[in-house]
Order: C-alpha cells, then structure tokens, then sequence
C-alpha cells in the first residue's frame, strides 16, 4: 500500500486512538473501584502512563530499526522470530483489535444514547452501535485517506472538551472548594488491601490502550523509521499529561459520590454544571464525536489485521487476504473479515456486560483483559530485543526494556489481583483462539 500518511495522522493515531472513550467511560469504574479514593484513582492513571511512556519508549527504538508491513508484527519477527510474528499477528487481528473495536462501537452509540435521553442497555443502542461499526469499515476500505482526514480532525475536536475541563473544571472546583472537598476523601481499605488500586490499574489500561495500534500503518508513513518513532514518544505524553489534568479537573466539578452513582451521565453532569446547560450538552456532542474518532483509528488498525499475516503468507488464504484494491489502494477482503470478527465480539460484550451475563462465568470484559494478555506477549520481544540489539547504548539495549518488563509484569500482576479467576476463564478463551490459529497454520504447512 502507497505511502500516504505524515508525520500529523501518525501522533493524531496515537493520541486519536487512546483519547476518546475511555477517560469519560472507566472514571466511575476507577473510583468504584477506590471506593471514592479520589487520590488513589489518580495514582492508578499515573502509573499505567508511565507504563504506556516506557513501553512505547522501547517501540519507538525498534521503529527506528525495522519497518516491513504492521509495525508490532514486524517488530516480533526481528526479534523473536517468524513462527512468533504469526501468532501475535494471528492475536491481534483475531482477538485484541475486534474486541477495542466492539467496545467502542458500544461506548460510542452509548454516548449518543446519553445524550438524546435514551436507554443504553435496549435495542436502540445495539442497533446504532451495529451501524457505527458498519460505517466505520466502509469509510476505512472505501476512503482511506479519507479515513487517516477524519482520524486527524476528531483528534483536534476530542482535545476540546478535556482541556475546557482540565482548566474550568480545577478552576471552579478551587473556588467552591468541592476539589479540596473530594481530594480529603480517603478510604483507608482500599489503600491498605491494594485491590482498589489492581482493580482501577486495570480498568485504566483500557483508557490508555490502542497506542500500539499506531504502528500498524508503518508500512504506509512517509519517512516510517523516523515518523513512527516521534509520534509514539510524544504522542504518549500528550496522551498523560492529557489524562490526569482532566481527572483532577473532573474534581471540581462533580463530587465523587456523584461520579460513581451516576455512570454513563457523570460526563455529561459535570460538563453541564462547569458550562451551564446548552454549553454542556454542545460539549458533550464533541465527545460523541471524540468517541467516533477512537473507533476510526482501532477500524483504521483492524482492517489491516488479515493482510499483515497474508503479506508474510500466514493464516488462512493469505492469497485472498493480501490483495490490495488497485483503485482504493486497500487491503478490502482483509478488512471484510475484520467487520465480521468485530461484530461478534460486538453481541459478545452486550452478551457479557450488558444484557448478560449470557455466557456464565465465561461473561469477562472484553475491553480489558485483552490487553494484560498483549502485555504478556510483550515479554519475549523485550528480552530478545536485549540480546540482540548490540549497537545500542545502555539506557536503550537495558535500561528502558527492563523497566518495560517490571511494567508488563506489573499489568500482569494487576489482572489477577483485580479481577481473580475471571482471568482464567479468559485464559481459556484465548488458549481456544490461539489454538485455532495453530490448526490453520498447520494445516496449511
């Protein structure tokens, strides 16, 4: 596929890809978790932004080295092998992405539901959420530089409303004293077990994942080996710095009672009571739109998830899945497939977290536990990358990878604690599809 992206479209991928749903979506779920420890919820997005800066710290330094089709499938075959590269490839466009895409399908029709006064949870939202998943791949098999256009507009909108209550939200919350009010509420057991903080770690991995899904258009960046690695530096602390000004500011604004009981409406709440009525809800349209602009940059991603195994001549019918559209210039059997696989995780999370639980103890999150299982798979990149990257200084042959795997040990760690043995039967379903993935490729050879 023809070069087409700049420097511009890739960080707007980075920060277009992880701001936008999460930061509105996983704030009454942190605070849940904290049980109102509003302190310790800031701590939570803290670390997993250091984790986020490490992590792409250590991709940006192989992007700078190696560039062939989908960046982190690349980036696996050079340092951990081509049998490695095909099952991270394989989990990626199979499991990881088609989830990410469902659930903001679902958040995103949520959002618009929030703010015509409907409920979230009946058919209306389902049915917006499907057309939104629909639209989303036409746009990005049809139109792609229309698409990577939309990606960098909805991230200039996006900013809008968090930076509005980064700034009037600490301001109004100073002068009312309702920051200070929500700062001074501690609770001593959720500090003190630590599950309060696993269980909030995790539900902000969500809010700061998709990053890595930036370097899927490598292939597609002009000048890739020095584009990429800028954008994921310094679009992750755009991203951070982004987040935990908007969490402080969201103190002033509502208290935290308020945030935990009123769930998807909080956002909409507090944005209201800092603008006034119109104003909120006219800020509350650009978060809709925010949202959208996340789906876009995970479609934009999923889409290519077939054709980044085929070039290599992985997966089933890799002769299919690597055509690329001669009028489009896009890979559109590949991104059919990721319209299907999305829309099945799409009934799978409604199933699981909406209208379920319909598949009993197998009812996890699929916006979430995903990511520790990619975490997990970031583990043998890290130590081969070590071993092999011999012209490197110290700080990036060692430092930085090592501190990338205390990070993806951390996140690890922070599943089990926070959510149990759901994670086991998360494992299951990922030990299936990984297994799937095995018998093709064996029955292929």
């Amino acid at each position: 596929m023809e070069k087409r992206y700049g420097l511009p479209t890739a960080i707007c991928m980075v920060v277009g890809i992880v701001i936008g749903s999460g930061v509105f979506f996983k704030a009454e779920k942190v605070l849940q978790a904290t049980k109102g420890n509003m302190p310790l919820g800031i701590l939570a997005w803290g670390i997993v932004g250091a984790i986020m800066i490490i992590c792409s710290y250590v991709f940006a330094t192989m992007a700078a080295r190696y560039e062939k089709v989908s960046g982190l499938v690349d980036y696996a075959e050079a340092t951990v092998g081509r049998r490695y590269a095909y099952y991270v490839g394989w989990f990626m466009a199979v499991l990881y992405t088609p989830c990410l895409v469902s659930a903001l399908a679902w958040i995103s029709a949520r959002y618009f539901c929030v703010l015509l006064g409907w409920d979230i949870t009946g058919g209306a939202c389902m049915t917006i959420a499907g057309a939104m998943l629909c639209l989303d791949h036409v746009l990005n098999a049809l139109a792609p530089r229309l698409a990577g256009r939309f990606q960098v507009s909805t991230t200039v909108i996006k900013m809008i409303p968090l930076a509005l209550m980064a700034v009037c939200g600490a301001a109004v919350g100073m002068m009312n004293g309702r920051m200070a009010e929500n700062f001074a509420t501690m609770s001593t057991g959720a500090i003190s077990t630590g599950e309060g903080l696993m269980a909030s770690t995790v539900a902000v991995a969500f809010a700061y994942e998709g990053w890595i899904l930036a370097t899927s258009i490598n292939a597609e960046l002009r000048d890739a080996k020095r584009t990429l690695p800028r954008a994921l530096v310094v679009g992750s602390f755009i991203v951070v710095l982004t987040y935990i000004l908007y969490y402080i500011g969201l103190t002033g604004a509502v208290t935290t009672e308020e945030l935990m009981a009123s769930g998807e409406a909080a956002a909409k709440m507090a944005f209201q009571r800092v603008f006034g009525e119109t104003a909120g809800t006219v800020v509350f349209v650009l978060i809709v739109i925010s949202c959208l602009g996340t789906l876009n940059g995970l479609t934009l991603s999923c889409c290519r998830g077939m054709y980044a195994l085929a070039v290599r001549n992985e997966g089933p019918m890799p002769e299919l899945f690597r055509q690329v559209d001669p009028v489009t210039n896009m890979a559109g059997n590949s991104a059919l497939v990721s319209l299907g696989l999305s829309a099945l995780w799409l009934v799978y999370f409604y199933g699981a977290n909406v209208g379920g639980p319909w598949f009993g103890p197998f009812s996890f999150d699929s916006s979430e536990l995903p990511i520790i299982t990619l975490y997990g798979m970031y583990v043998p990149m890290f130590i081969q990358f070590m071993r092999k990257s011999t012209d490197l200084n110290p700080f990036r042959r060692f430092v930085m990878p090592a501190l990338a795997l205390c990070a993806c040990a951390f996140m690890v760690y922070a599943a089990f604690a926070g959510y149990g043995v759901t994670v086991l039967y998360y494992l299951v379903v990922y030990a299936a599809v990984m297994g799937i993935g095995w018998l093709l490729d064996r029955r292929k050879k």
